[in-house]
Order: C-alpha cells, then structure tokens, then sequence
C-alpha cells in the first residue's frame, strides 16, 4: 500500500508545452528539476458549490508563524461582512475580516489547524443570516493608479499566498528588486486538490485580470500561466481569456512536487534558485492563481479576502465538491454540504496527502490558508507499518526534489546531532514528503526532520535569549561602571575645588597676618 500511489519516478528531462492566448503552441527547451515522483491524480475538477452560510464564523489570531493580529472588537458588537476584526501586528500578517454580518459572540480559546492539535485565541462571530456587508469601493481603471498604491489595497483587502505559504502578497510585491518574469501558480502536483484548477476553469477571464494587475504592480516584461497537462479543459478556458493580452499558458508535468515555487522556476525558465536565496533577487516573483483571482476582486471589485475555494473530497466523503467557503467557516458544516461522511472514514486531513496536517476534529474552522478538507478511509491511507532498520538504498536522495541526503539526515537526526544537521542543510528541506514515499523501510523521515528543524529552531531562540540577557547585562556592567567613574570624577572634583578654597584661605590668613 506505501507504493500505491507511486506510478513512477521523475524522469531526467521532460517536454514543457508553452501556449500563447492566440492558440499557436510552441516547444521550449527541456527543464527538469532533481527528484519527484509521479503520483496518481484523484481529482475531480467539478463546479464551485456555493455554500449555506454557517451559524458561526471562527477566526484564529495567529496567521502565520508567530505572527499575530490584534482584535479590535469585543463581545456583544456587530460586524458587517467586509469589516476587519483584528489589526496585523508586524508586516508578515495581514487583517482579519468578518465574512459575514453577526455579533462577537466571544474572544476565546479553540482548537486550531496546528499539528499539534493546539487552542489558541480566536474572535467567534454569531452570523444573523442578514449578510450585511461594508460600501464596496471599486477601481474603474488600475492604470491610472500607481504600483504603491494599488499595493497598498492589496494590503488592506488581507491577501495572502493561498498556495498554502500564507505570506502577505503585498509584502511579496514589494521586492526592491527589478523583476522581468511573473509566474502565476496554477500546478496543482498533490493528489486530490483541484480547487485552483476548477477556479481557472470557472473565472479565467478574473484570474488572467488579476495576473495582469500583478504583472503592472511589479513593472515586470513578461507574464506566464502555469498548469498541468492533465486537465485540457482548463487550458482552454485559459487560453480564450488570455487572448491578445500578451499572457504565456505553460502547460507542465504532473509530477510532484511541480507545484513548489522554486521547482516550477526551474521547469519553466531553466533557473535553479539556490536554498538560501528568494526568487525575487533573481527578477522572478511566483503567485498562486487563487491570489491572482483574490487581487482581482481587490482592485477591480473593491472585496476583501473573506473566501476562497476548497476541495472536499476523498472516499470518507459522500459526495466531493470543490466549494467557495468564507473564511472561518467550521469544516463541519463543509462537510455537511457535502452529504456528510461514509460510515467507514478513518481520517480527516487539511492539506493534501503529502504535505495535509491530520485533524483531531471537524469543528476546527477554515483559514485562508485551507485549499483541501481531505476524509480518507481504510483503503486509501498507508498502511501503517513498524519502521524497519534503513538499508542505505539511496532511494530517498534520487527523489528528493533539493538534492539533500535525506538517508544521512535521518541519522543525525535520530541520534540528535543537531549541528550535523545544519552542515547538511536541513532548512533546505521543504517536507514535501518523497522520501516517506519510496522509502522501503517505511521509516517516516519528514517526522524526524520537522522534530530536528523544531529543536533547533528552540536551541537557536534560547541562544539569542542568552546573547541578549548576557549583552544586557554587559550594558549594565558598563552604565554601572560609567556611574563610578562620574561619581568619582565629581568627587575628585569637588574634592579639589575645597582643596582651591582652603588654599585661598591659607593664603589670605598669610597675607593678613
């Protein structure tokens, strides 16, 4: 069952198709990218459903990271739909708006979408089912307004990265760089996942819109749409859109992990981005369709992020949809939409298989961040099976798509030499899964990376916690060294003027007499 989805492994060199909107497709040169595997699709591109609006709304504070915004409602007050709730504290989270009109029901503690299964804060609006929303305010022409400003929108309206990074967009935007080349994400590698392709296929008319607000915002030459080769009808949808605007449709593999930022530049540029280094500083900025489609709404519609599109799917799922669902909706009610549960679900994950987080429950709500709600039964999950000792086959370094040594990883990890680890790049790793994969061994690596990257990331906190409190202290040292000095200089002078007036009066006693 560990190989059921493995259909083979990556190729050396593939072919990659390059459309343009007028429907003369040409072949580029053959770009690969190290590692991936193959894997069996299970999408379903279907139409987007729209939703009941839930009773509830449940937005968690914490964005991304450590990274966390303020609430500025309390319980008892109404909100409008559009209406921002919680303020960003640093530039690398964005505001949170209500997606519907209700009342603060509470500023409380739930469960949240975390590994670990975690509560941390959250703002619960009671929806009234009145959908009241803010005035829009809309851009007739985004031409007429300058990148700056129109980055500024982006900002307000709480954009993100809806690939799953959930990185502020307008702080992507804002490179400081000279950047020639947009790529709009629209490769969909993990199983199950279709939302982004059954958005290009529903609005590609918006998502092209969108991209080329991006493309002004960054002053970049040229635009390219990347999608994979399975799925004709979105191509075509795309490519009508495209029509005389100047916009490449690249049509990839369906390899996995395609979809990776760096992974998909090298397909369809040639261009290797190093670990260590951003897209950006090479000329080339990378946004998910579903970003492209939320900047759209932005500027030319004057709407906030407050939805996006959401797999459902899997054989624990009676019927899969693929759903336009507000932001803080419970993925119960999703569920609900679509028919509920077959009797013989065993999982729920929020991802895709590969690189989905496992839920403990359903009343978790949806963040921006959510692109799949995954139930899986018996049948589909990897059986699990007691790791076995590695027998240094190599098959986890020919997959690995960044060209680390996952097998020796895996032994510094184990046995927690944790420097090893950084000598061998361990932040290298994008725990894309792979190696899981083909490992014969069944020995979970990813887990013992993700353990290894944690420690050190508290090793490396507790250090500079350390380096400051010893800096802090040196500063205390210093100021109270300095004190005695000014203490000791005032004395020596003070000391010195009595010796001057003792010595006047000597002397005028001398002459007296």
């Amino acid at each position: 069952m560990r190989l059921a989805l493995l259909i083979a492994l990556l190729c050396n060199r593939w072919k990659t198709a390059l459309s343009y909107g007028n429907g003369n497709q040409l072949m580029i040169k053959q770009w690969s990218f190290p590692g991936g595997i193959a894997l069996e699709g299970h999408k379903q591109v279907t139409e987007i459903s729209e939703p009941t609006l839930p009773p509830e709304l449940i937005y968690p504070l914490l964005q991304r990271s450590d990274n966390y915004a303020q609430p500025i409602v309390g319980p008892g007050q109404r909100v409008l739909k559009g209406q921002i709730i919680a303020t960003p504290q640093s530039p690398f989270a964005t505001p949170i708006h209500a997606a519907s009109s209700g009342i603060v029901k509470a500023i409380a503690s739930r469960i949240i979408a975390h590994p670990s299964g975690l509560e941390d804060t959250c703002i619960i609006i009671e929806t009234d089912g009145m959908d009241e929303a803010n005035p829009l305010t809309p851009c007739l022409d985004y031409k007429l307004e300058t990148p700056d400003e129109l980055r500024n929108k982006v900002a307000q309206a709480g954009i993100v990265g809806l690939g799953g990074a959930a990185f502020p967009t307008a702080e992507k935007l804002a490179t400081g760089q000279s950047i020639h080349t947009l790529v709009i994400n629209g490769a969909e590698c993990e199983p199950y996942i279709s939302c982004d392709a059954s958005l290009m296929q529903a609005h590609a008319e918006q998502v092209i819109q969108g991209a080329l607000i991006i493309q002004y915002i960054l002053q970049a030459k040229r635009c390219m749409i990347a999608i994979e080769n399975t799925p004709p009808a979105v191509r075509q949808a795309l490519l009508e859109a495209a029509s005389r605007q100047g916009i490449q449709i690249a049509t990839v593999p369906a390899i996995y992990p395609t979809g990776g930022e760096k992974q998909l530049i090298n397909v369809l540029t040639g261009q290797k981005i190093p670990a260590n280094a951003l897209p950006s500083e090479h000329g080339i900025v990378c946004q998910n369709v579903g970003t492209a489609y939320a900047v759209y709404q932005a500027i030319c519609l004057g709407l906030v992020l407050i939805e996006r599109i959401i797999t459902v799917t899997g054989a624990g799922i009676k019927q899969a949809k693929n759903i336009r669902a507000r932001i803080g909706t419970p993925i119960k009610h999703l569920i609900e939409q679509c028919n509920g549960y077959n009797p013989n679900v065993q999982r729920l994950i929020m991802g895709g298989p590969m690189m989905g987080i496992a839920l403990s429950t359903d009343d978790i709500a949806v963040t921006k961040t959510t692109n799949c709600l995954l139930a899986m039964t018996t049948s589909e999950l990897v059986q699990s099976q007691a790791p076995m000792p590695c027998i240094r086959c190599g098959d986890c370094a020919s997959v690995c798509p960044v060209e680390i040594l996952p097998q020796q990883l895996y032994w510094y990890s184990r046995s927690r030499q944790l420097e090893q680890c950084q000598d061998h790049q361990l932040f290298d790793c994008i725990e894309c899964g792979c190696c899981d994969i083909v490992c014969p061994s069944h020995i979970p690596l990813v887990q013992f990376f993700r353990s290894a990257k944690g420690e050190l990331i508290i090793k490396d906190q507790q250090s500079t916690q350390t380096s400051l409190a010893k800096k802090r202290y040196q500063n205390q040292q210093q100021r109270r060294a300095k004190e005695a000095q000014d203490k000791q200089a005032k004395a020596e002078k003070r000391q010195a003027a009595i010796n001057k007036m003792k010595a006047a009066a000597a002397a005028k006693r001398k002459n007296s007499i």
